[in-house]
């Protein structure tokens, strides 16, 4: 498989973009990821949206997200309050919020959701990413859930054994309200990065969707 390098380089991405509609989705889509890149590059400067993160929902994206960026060179963490489910109702002001980022943030690399993600919220997120940002490096990331629509990644970023246990970790320690729920487990988490590590050739990686890239 042939592989390109994350290694901070001229070309290296600098500034990044994370973007995600539920407190913890970008933890379990893309956390291992943001954790290398922060671990090479002590100088990357990281952008962290959350749509939807209400109430106790909101202390536990900021303290996530602190716990993730840490020894991040300069990282902006913001939330918002848009209603769970209800996106698709909230199109002209979810794109308002996309609008301003893009005037004062200027990405090399964007994290978003899958495009084909059968949670309506997720979808749209994606949607408006690719409509704001038309010339940009783009990954959708995955968040396994009941609904079963996990694909094929064609972009894989491997993660060392120390990454793994440090994504899982922090996941556990900082969403308490998600505990109860079947799905939220230590098991899932590393098994669908075991999975994603052997498509790639690997021992763990987390898998991407990316649909334009310029060598």
């Amino acid at each position: 498989m042939q592989r390109l390098t994350l290694e901070p380089s001229a070309g290296a991405p600098r500034r990044v973009l994370v973007l995600g509609c539920h407190s913890d989705d970008i933890e379990i889509g893309c956390g291992g990821t943001v954790l290398r890149l922060i671990e090479q590059d002590a100088a990357l400067e990281i952008h962290w949206i959350v749509f939807s993160a209400i109430g106790p929902r909101s202390e536990e994206a900021r303290a996530s997200a602190e716990g993730f960026l840490d020894g991040c060179g300069s990282a902006e963490v913001v939330t918002h309050e848009f209603r769970d489910g209800f996106f698709p109702s909230h199109v002209a002001e979810i794109k308002e919020r996309f609008e301003e980022v893009k005037a004062s943030f200027a990405p090399d690399l964007i994290f978003t959701h899958y495009r084909q993600d059968l949670h309506q919220d997720h979808r749209l997120i994606c949607e408006l990413t690719w409509n704001t940002w038309r010339r940009h490096l783009i990954l959708e990331y995955e968040v396994p859930k009941y609904d079963g629509d996990l694909a094929s990644p064609n972009v894989f970023v491997e993660l060392s054994e120390e990454l793994c246990r440090r994504k899982t970790s922090l996941l556990e320690r900082h969403f308490a309200s998600q505990r109860g729920k079947h799905w939220f487990d230590e098991d899932l988490f590393r098994s669908l990065m075991r999975i994603r590590g052997m498509e790639s050739g690997t021992r763990y990686a987390e898998g991407f969707y990316g649909r334009k890239l310029l060598v």
